[in-house]
């Protein structure tokens, strides 16, 4: 039997700094038969390992669409994470997985889709927007609405412009307050989102975040007309092993790590869960 906390070695091929505290490490297997046996749906994730440090969960933020390696946008706030920025192209990871349902992107096809996301958490649905912008006939309006505490704090800039001018999409930009030569729009993401004023009708609203945000995304979001499935968040900041062994991500009867990390409304309602 195989052993499922077993990492698979891996070597990190390029850094990008995104914010002072953000980098995006390209990771590739050792095994070439791992990395072009390495398939995951948007939304999922993978355990990584710093030797000395321990491991922690990490999203896949570039598309399956995409493949030669594997994308995690890192941003440095405990032991695992400082190791990860401590380290450079050629050194060495672990990686296991892919683990986590994913976003559900059959059931999107048709749809107008509403992305809403606060810093980091444009990881998860950069991988989500470039898997639908990749395949463009399947889904109908996108609209991404991300925001961050500043400008030096958005992540994936480079991409904004291809997102731009993409067919049938939308890009709003935020910053809290305003800044000096800052042209795009100024306010927090439930503030924005009101003003944009997303269509409800034919559409799925995903959203991803600090829980503050979320909490007040949330009324915002129903005030529109988004309820219930229509509302899609993805959960990851309780994971711990991956696989429901640790019992560090359960809510009510389920775990994180196996039965999400993505969840509609509905779905947290039922299970009590309150951001």
């Amino acid at each position: 039997m195989d052993n499922i906390y077993l990492p698979h070695p891996a070597r990190i091929i390029e850094v990008k700094q995104e914010t002072p505290d953000i980098k995006t490490f390209k990771l590739k297997f050792d095994d070439e038969a791992i990395g072009r046996s390495f398939d995951y749906k948007p939304g999922q994730f993978v355990e990584a390992s710093v030797s000395g440090e321990g491991e922690a969960t990490f999203c896949v933020s570039n598309s399956p669409t995409r493949k030669g390696s594997i994308e995690c946008s890192v941003k440095k706030m405990g032991k695992v994470t400082q190791g990860l920025h401590e380290l450079d192209v050629g050194d060495p990871v672990g990686l296991r997985g892919p683990y986590g349902n994913g976003f559900p992107v059959e059931e999107m096809k048709g749809k107008n889709l509403v992305f809403i996301a606060g810093g980091i958490g444009l990881a998860p649905l950069r991988s989500l927007i470039n898997y639908c912008l990749d395949k463009r006939a399947d889904y109908k309006t996108i609209t991404i609405i991300n925001g961050a505490r500043s400008s030096k704090d958005l992540v994936y800039k480079d991409e904004y412009k291809v997102w731009e001018k993409a067919k049938d999409t939308h890009l709003h930009l935020t910053v809290d307050y305003q800044e000096e030569n800052w042209t795009c729009m100024v306010g927090m993401v439930p503030k924005i989102l009101e003003e944009v004023k997303p269509t409800c009708e034919n559409s799925i609203a995903i959203i991803c975040g600090p829980p503050i945000m979320i909490k007040f995304t949330m009324p915002v979001l129903m005030k529109l007309g988004f309820c219930g499935p229509a509302i899609i968040t993805t959960l990851e900041m309780k994971m711990k092993c991956g696989v429901g062994k640790c019992g560090r991500c359960n809510i009510g009867s389920r775990y994180i790590c196996k039965d999400g990390p993505v969840f509609n409304y509905a779905q947290l309602e039922e299970l009590g869960y309150g951001f």
